[in-house]
């Protein structure tokens, strides 16, 4: 996400949007597909409470910390299988930054940005948990919406020219982008289908799982089952999954003779990608994600 962006600002290049807008774009048509072939179980998707203050501060607060650690929630873990010492660190104070948010002095300020929720439908029928078509004409728009936004990305993706010759080492960046967007889908389904309801691929709540694990014993997930880690305590287990990240990036370092271990030279820097991982905990703990 970090790299996306800020390439297209800084360097004027739109190959990792691209790659990005892929992603987004077969993860959006595969897992509502899924959804709508009954694949996902009662609670679908399970489509977060639209809380557009949160959303709107939380994602700017967030957008901060990710320009100070160096990579978002993801990018700092996969930097870790790259030898960057700098990124387990920043990956410290996200997690620290969203236990004192999700658990800790800083809930009170997350549950009141929250509480500013946007609903539809009265009475018992009346939701804050809502989808774009929701707002426009109900399930009946959904695949009508879902064009439209395929009909937006899709010219932008093939002005990349997605099927041309790869580079001499690595994937051609649309191989990536699909692959990406694919394990999205798998990782829905198989969230559901091994774990009782849908998460995805995020990070946020996985990486509380995962500190609030190792440093209490209890995931304490307010959504996910959890389950008894051999004695040890209760997790869930997107708590783990976090850890196949840093993993299959040294894979990937190492296939690619990229590995290398590097660590800050300056203690500003230290301080800076360990704050960056608070501010980004922080954010991405009130945005939702």
């Amino acid at each position: 996400m970090n790299s996306a962006f800020r390439d297209v600002i800084f360097v004027n290049d739109f190959t990792l949007f691209r790659a990005w807008l892929l992603a987004l774009l077969v993860a959006i048509v595969g897992s509502n597909l899924i959804e709508d072939m009954g694949f996902m179980g009662e609670f679908g998707l399970r489509r977060q409470a639209f809380a557009p203050i949160a959303a709107i501060v939380g994602g700017y607060i967030f957008g901060l910390g990710i320009v100070m650690a160096g990579g978002c929630g993801s990018g700092v873990l996969y930097k870790q299988g790259e030898g960057q010492l700098a990124a387990l660190l920043a990956t410290l104070g996200f997690g620290m930054g969203l236990v004192s948010t999700y658990h800790g002095p800083f809930q009170p300020v997350m549950k009141f940005l929250k509480s500013y929720k946007v609903s539809m439908g009265e009475g018992e029928a009346a939701t804050s948990t809502l989808a774009l078509w929701d707002a426009i004409g109900g399930l009946s728009m959904k695949w009508i919406v879902i064009a439209v936004i395929a009909a937006i990305i899709i010219p932008i993706i093939l002005k990349g020219k997605p099927f041309g010759k790869g580079p001499k080492k690595g994937w051609l960046w649309s191989q990536g982008g699909a692959l990406i967007g694919a394990i999205v889908v798998a990782a829905w389904w198989a969230s559901y289908y091994w774990g009782g309801q849908a998460r995805g691929l995020s990070f946020s709540g996985p990486t509380s799982d995962f500190f609030m694990f190792f440093l209490t014993a209890d995931s304490k997930a307010p959504f996910d089952p959890m389950f008894d880690f051999w004695g040890i305590g209760m997790a869930t287990w997107s708590a783990f999954y976090v850890l196949g990240v840093p993993v299959g990036a040294y894979i990937s370092a190492k296939g690619l003779s990229e590995f290398k271990l590097t660590s800050p030279r300056e203690a500003q820097e230290l301080l800076r990608v360990f704050g960056g991982g608070l501010i980004m905990g922080l954010g991405g703990a009130i945005a939702g994600g």
